[in-house]
């Protein structure tokens, strides 16, 4: 059981917030997780930009929390944090902090997922939350044959419908050792993207 001084933690992060453009990274079960340091600290880089990041489970696999300098959030923060009635609920608090959301990597389970509107976790949630007058970024990534097979392109497709916008995955070696498409984009190239909205005027 953790402590009352965890639970408290986990309300008033979200107060805490020190920028003037909030950025919520969605990370899922693709070996490109191993990057989300890395693109937790080129986004802190942005000028005004707060980060907080959703991980699934499996995701977790790939990387270092240690590497990673902003509050992780994972489903047993989701139950942790409601306790009774009054108490917040952690995805819809996320929807309401984030004024972005960028998936990267977005594998192919958490694809199909999104696609058929499945929120079994605390991502999957958020997004089926999300409010779609702020931009939802997605960045794929897979092995080729998965990003070949013809279910892929109607997922994708159907993202890019609900007004999501796509940062295409790249031909590349990949670390299972084929060589085609499916890498996840280049952390510079996600953080152009999000770097385009935050030259954009409120229009809110």
């Amino acid at each position: 059981m953790q402590t009352d001084d965890y639970v408290f933690g986990l309300k008033t992060d979200l107060l805490k917030s020190s920028g003037t453009f909030r950025v919520l990274v969605g990370v899922t079960g693709s070996v490109a997780a191993l990057k989300l340091p890395l693109l937790v600290f080129q986004l802190l880089q942005l000028p005004g930009v707060d980060v907080r990041v959703v991980t699934t489970e499996h995701a977790k696999h790939f990387y270092n929390p240690a590497e990673v300098s902003v509050k992780i959030y994972s489903d047993k923060d989701e139950w942790e944090l409601w306790t009774q009635r009054s108490d917040p609920v952690l995805h819809i608090e996320l929807r309401r902090w984030a004024d972005l959301l960028v998936i990267a990597p977005l594998d192919a389970n958490t694809l199909g997922k999104i696609a058929n509107g499945i929120c079994d976790n605390l991502l999957t949630c958020v997004v089926r939350a999300w409010d779609t007058s702020r931009p939802l970024l997605f960045c794929p990534a897979m092995n080729t044959a998965m990003w070949q097979h013809p279910i892929t392109a109607q997922q994708v497709s159907c993202l890019t419908e609900f007004g999501y916008m796509e940062i295409p995955c790249v031909a590349k070696k990949l670390v299972c050792g084929d060589e085609g498409k499916g890498a996840m984009a280049e952390v510079s190239t996600i953080v152009s993207a999000v770097k385009q909205y935050l030259q954009k005027p409120d229009e809110s």
